[in-house]
């Protein structure tokens, strides 16, 4: 899974524009190789990451303390639609192949709303119902594919404003990145 989803982090955190002081929060971070990207990218601000995954947050923080000793990355276990931090804590947050498992999108992108500043960029990259192909692959049990249009109506009724769809062929799938500001 980390490497078929590598290109789409690395777009992702560009798309973001860290800069080195950035309060950066990612959504669903499992293996937790893109958090280390942000790390490198954001060495003097915040990086942050929770997943719904007790077992990602437990090998994540393993890791962590294997390599250095010293916890760098703040991760939690939780899920986007109740993150554990106060109002207005991040000016960057970020969100690869999750919104797929999200019963009410707008609640979750309510929450993470409110825990970006004034200055806030958000980055939402999914593969869009457009790609019949690639929906087709993944059980609907599962997962739900929602269309371009739906998603930019969601982030704007969350109150984000400025979303533009970034729309790029990466790894034969259509992906998308919803990129919008606070």
């Amino acid at each position: 899974m980390a490497a078929e989803t590598l290109a789409v982090n690395e777009r992702a955190l560009q798309l973001l524009e860290l800069e080195p002081n950035s309060r950066v929060l990612e959504l669903g971070f499992g293996h937790g190789r893109t958090l280390a990207r942000a790390l490198e990218l954001a060495q003097h601000g915040l990086v942050a990451g929770i997943d719904v995954s007790a077992d990602m947050v437990g090998a994540f923080r393993n890791r962590q303390r294997r390599s250095n000793g010293q916890v760098l990355i703040e991760v939690k276990q939780a899920s986007s639609d109740r993150i554990p931090y106060p109002n207005a804590h991040f000016d960057r947050v970020y969100a690869v192949h999750t919104v797929y498992f999200w019963n009410s999108p707008l609640v979750h992108l309510r929450e993470i709303r409110r825990v970006m500043n004034g200055d806030g960029k958000f980055v939402l990259a999914f593969t869009p119902k457009e790609d019949q192909h690639a929906v087709a692959s993944f059980p609907t049990t599962v997962y739900r594919f929602y269309s371009i249009e739906e998603t930019r109506r969601f982030l704007s009724e969350a109150g984000f404003r400025n979303v533009a769809m970034v729309r790029e062929p990466i790894a034969s799938r259509d992906t998308v990145f919803a990129v919008s500001h606070c």
